[in-house]
C-alpha cells in the first residue's frame, strides 16, 4: 500500500484502512476525513506532479512551495471546515489516439486542487484497492498497461482460441453521470466532508475560451481523482457484474479485461459471446453509458489451421485480429511452427507517432545536430519502453528505420547544395548511434509488480 518514503504515521492509517475494508467488504465508512491531517497533505503534496500544466489562477508547483507550510495548513482547515471553494478546471485539448481531427479534452485543475485531490485519492485508494477484482489494470497502484496486455496474452493463448468482444464506450468520462457515482460512492463512502468534496470536484466547472461551463455529467479527464472515480464506476458497471452475474451463467469460459474504459471481453464459445453483446448495451445504457454499435465488434479469435496455412507471418491486415492499447493482437506461428498469438502497433499508432516526429522535425529544424540527435534519442528510448514487446521487432524496426528518413530529410532541407547523401548520414549515424529497437517487455519472464 504505502510508498517506502511515505510517513509511518500515514502508512499506518493507509494499512488500519484497508484491513478494515478487506475485513468487512460491504461496510461503509462514516468517519475519514480525520485522517487527513496535515503529515497526510504533506505526503499528497510530495506525491503531486511539479512540473505539471498551471491551472486557471496561474500558480506553479514553485510559487505554492515559497510558502509550503502555510498553504497547507490554510488548505487543510478549509478541507475540513467545509469552506473549500474548488475552482473550474482549464480545459485543454489534445490528439485523439489514432485519429489526425478529433481531440480528447483534458482537465487541468490548479496545483492547491490537485493536492487536495491526491489527499482524497489515498483514502478512496486504501479502501477500494479491497474492492477492485484482477481484471482491471488502468490507474491503480502497481498496475500497468503491460500487464493487462500480459493477461489479455496468456489467458487468449490459454483460451487456444474463441471470440473476443472488442468494446467501445462513447465519451466515458463526458457521460459519467453523477448521480449514478454518488451512489456507489456511498456503498463504501458516508463520510460528509469527503462526499461533499468530491461533490464540489464534479460540480467545479470547466474554463474554456474565457467562460466557464458547469456540465451536469462526466468527470473532466486530466484531474487527480478523475482515474479512481472512473474504475469506481465501471467497478460496478462492468466489472463486479461480470464476475458475479454474467461469467457465472455462461455455458464454457471466459474472461474480461480492462484498462480504464478500454476492455475486451474473451469467450470460449460463440453463443455465450452473442448473449453477452446482447445484453451489454442495456447494461451500460442503465448508467447513462453508451456501447458506441459501429466500434463495437465481436471478433473470430481462432487458432490458425495447420492443415490450411503455412507457418508464414502475419499478413498486414490478419483476419480475426483486435487492437487494445495501441497494439494489434493476431494469431500466427512462432518460429517453430505452432499457433501463438501475437501482437504488433496498431497502424494509427504507428503512423500517429511518426506524424509527431515529423512536426517536431519541423518545429525543432533550427537546432543544431547534437541537440536533434539528444532530443530524438529520447524520444526513440520512449517509443521503445512503451512498444517494445515480444514479437514487435518488425514494426519497432520500422519506426526507427522511419525516423531515421524523417531525420535526414529534416536535415536536408536545411541545405542548399542538396539531400545529404546517405553514406555521409550513415556515417554520422556511427559516430552518433540511435538506441536499438528492443523487446523491453517479455512474456517469457513474469512481470513484477510492486
Amino acid at each position: 500500500m504505502a510508498g517506502a518514503s511515505e510517513p509511518v504515521d500515514v502508512s499506518t492509517k493507509r494499512q488500519r484502512i484497508a484491513q478494515l475494508a478487506r475485513q468487512s467488504p460491504v461496510m461503509g465508512f462514516t468517519s475519514l476525513a480525520h485522517l487527513i491531517d496535515f503529515d497526510w497533505l504533506l505526503q499528497a503534496y510530495e506525491k503531486t506532479r511539479k512540473d505539471g500544466a498551471v491551472g486557471v489562477d496561474g500558480q506553479t508547483a514553485a510559487d505554492y512551495a515559497a510558502d509550503l507550510r502555510g498553504n497547507l495548513v490554510s488548505l487543510l482547515e478549509r478541507a475540513q471546515s467545509g469552506t473549500y471553494q474548488a475552482p473550474p478546471v482549464r480545459r485543454v485539448h489534445i490528439p485523439k489516439a489514432g485519429s489526425t481531427t478529433e481531440t480528447r479534452p483534458l482537465g487541468i485543475p490548479t496545483f492547491e486542487d490537485k493536492i487536495l485531490q491526491r489527499a482524497v485519492v489515498m483514502v478512496l485508494e486504501a479502501i477500494y484497492e479491497q474492492d477492485f477484482l484482477d481484471c482491471s489494470y488502468g490507474f491503480r497502484p502497481g498496475r500497468s498497461a503491460h500487464q493487462a496486455l500480459d493477461a489479455v496474452w496468456r489467458q487468449t493463448m490459454g483460451m487456444r482460441g474463441g471470440w473476443i468482444l472488442d468494446v467501445d464506450v462513447r465519451q466515458f468520462f463526458d457521460t459519467i453521470d453523477h448521480g449514478h457515482l454518488r451512489a456507489f460512492l456511498k456503498r463504501r463512502i458516508r463520510d460528509g466532508v469527503l462526499l461533499r468534496l468530491i461533490g464540489k470536484w464534479l460540480n467545479a466547472g470547466v474554463l474554456e475560451a474565457g467562460s466557464v461551463t458547469r456540465p451536469a455529467m462526466g468527470s473532466p479527464q486530466g484531474g487527480v481523482v478523475s482515474p479512481i472515480l472512473s474504475n469506481l464506476f465501471l467497478h460496478y458497471v462492468l466489472d463486479d457484474w461480470f464476475a458475479r452475474e454474467v461469467r457465472p451463467r455462461l455455458r464454457e469460459g471466459a474472461f474480461l479485461t480492462r484498462y480504464a474504459d478500454d476492455f475486451v471481453i474473451g469467450f470460449a464459445c460463440e453463443e455465450d459471446a452473442r448473449r453477452v453483446m446482447a445484453v451489454l448495451p442495456k447494461r451500460f445504457a442503465k448508467y447513462g453509458l453508451t456501447i458506441h454499435p459501429d466500434k463495437t465488434r465481436l471478433v473470430p479469435f481462432e487458432r490458425p489451421n495447420r492443415a490450411s496455412q503455412q507457418p508464414t507471418e502475419a499478413p498486414r491486415e490478419p483476419p480475426g485480429a483486435f487492437d487494445l492499447l495501441g497494439f494489434t493482437h493476431f494469431w500466427s506461428y512462432s518460429l517453430k511452427g505452432n499457433p501463438v498469438v501475437k501482437r504488433r502497433t496498431s497502424r494509427s499508432r504507428f503512423s500517429r507517432g511518426l506524424r509527431s516526429l515529423k512536426e517536431w522535425f519541423r518545429q525543432h529544424r533550427h537546432l543544431d545536430m547534437a541537440a536533434q540527435h539528444q532530443t530524438l534519442c529520447q524520444k526513440l528510448t520512449g517509443h521503445f519502453a512503451y512498444y517494445g514487446i515480444t514479437g514487435n521487432s518488425v514494426a519497432l524496426s520500422r519506426f526507427r528505420s522511419g525516423a531515421v528518413r524523417l531525420w535526414r530529410r529534416s536535415l536536408s532541407r536545411r541545405r542548399r547544395d542538396g539531400d545529404i547523401a546517405w553514406d555521409q548520414f550513415n556515417r554520422f549515424l556511427e559516430r552518433h548511434p540511435l538506441p536499438p529497437p528492443l523487446a523491453i517487455h517479455s512474456v517469457c519472464r513474469p512481470v513484477a509488480r510492486s
